[in-house]
């Protein structure tokens, strides 16, 4: 595996690649690989002749500084799971090297995507994202990137940002991969208490019984239905449960037939926060 640290060596390298006709996967990630990244990678090298991993823990999608000071940093660890899954590039970048001295966020219009869910309860994280995905995008210049489903609204957003400024990408959303007893992969379980961790499937179990109410009651009263269960639980602590249309990510106050809806719920396990979502059956 090639390891890069410069946007201009790495540009070199992928460039000579492109020159010989090779097809270019890319999965961006902030490190602390889980299974979840290493089926992406997966997926990405069945497609693709060449696949590039970054590793950048990026400033300004964080609305809160302690959240990216304890964010885990496990590069030694990567690098044996990259290997292990045949990465053929890695772009492990420092601040500097992608932001120079201004680590700050461009502004973008997602066309009111960025203003739900996430983005109602993170100050500026979609500018964030969408800095950092276009500033990717850029250097790699993949044909193919491969995101999971965990960050929904990540992926719909990426999606209209390729779009707007017509960026030569394809986006392919994979499905979130889950710990055997259900919780979504994620970076921050690894910052569980024991206590919080044992807690933590309830949130898939809560979704999957609410992915089984969905039509009998409307969205209104799901929600409040899934309100109550945390409102019971003594050690998790519910931000933020909603029915969202797909494609707009705006909240459902009806089921209407030809519309395609999501559950998204935001949980405080103590002091860590865990996202997941559930595709639901609209009949």
């Amino acid at each position: 595996m090639k390891i890069f640290t410069s946007k201009s060596e790495i540009k070199e390298f992928l460039s000579a690649l492109k020159m010989d006709k090779k097809s270019i996967g890319f999965v961006p990630t902030m490190g602390a690989l889980h299974q979840g990244h290493l089926s992406l990678i997966k997926r990405a090298k069945k497609k693709k002749d060449i696949v590039v991993v970054s590793i950048f823990v990026n400033p300004t999608q964080f609305d809160n500084k302690e959240d990216l000071d304890k964010y885990p940093k496990t590069y030694e660890s990567d690098v044996a799971l990259l290997e292990s899954v045949d990465c053929d590039v890695l772009f492990f970048p420092s601040v500097e090297e992608i932001y120079a001295e201004n680590v700050t966020s461009e502004e973008f219009d997602f066309d009111g995507l960025e203003h739900q869910m996430e983005g109602r309860f993170r100050d500026g994280h979609f500018d964030g994202v969408g800095t950092i995905v276009k500033t990717l995008f850029e250097i790699v210049e993949p044909d193919t990137a491969y995101f999971g489903k965990k960050d929904f609204q990540q992926l719909q957003i990426i999606k209209k940002l390729v779009e707007k400024y017509n960026l030569p990408v394809k986006i392919k959303g994979r499905p979130i991969f889950r710990e055997d007893d259900g919780l979504a992969m994620s970076s921050r379980n690894t910052r569980l208490t024991k206590e919080h961790r044992e807690a933590a499937p309830f949130i898939y179990k809560t979704l999957k019984k609410a992915k089984k109410k969905f039509g009998a009651k409307s969205p209104e009263d799901l929600t409040k239905w899934v309100e109550k269960q945390f409102k019971k639980h003594p050690l998790l602590e519910l931000e933020y449960f909603t029915i969202a249309d797909e494609e707009t990510l705006q909240t459902a106050k009806e089921i209407k037939e030809n519309k395609q809806y999501r559950a998204f719920i935001a949980v405080f396990a103590g002091d860590i926060r865990l996202i997941d979502n559930i595709r639901l059956k609209n009949n």
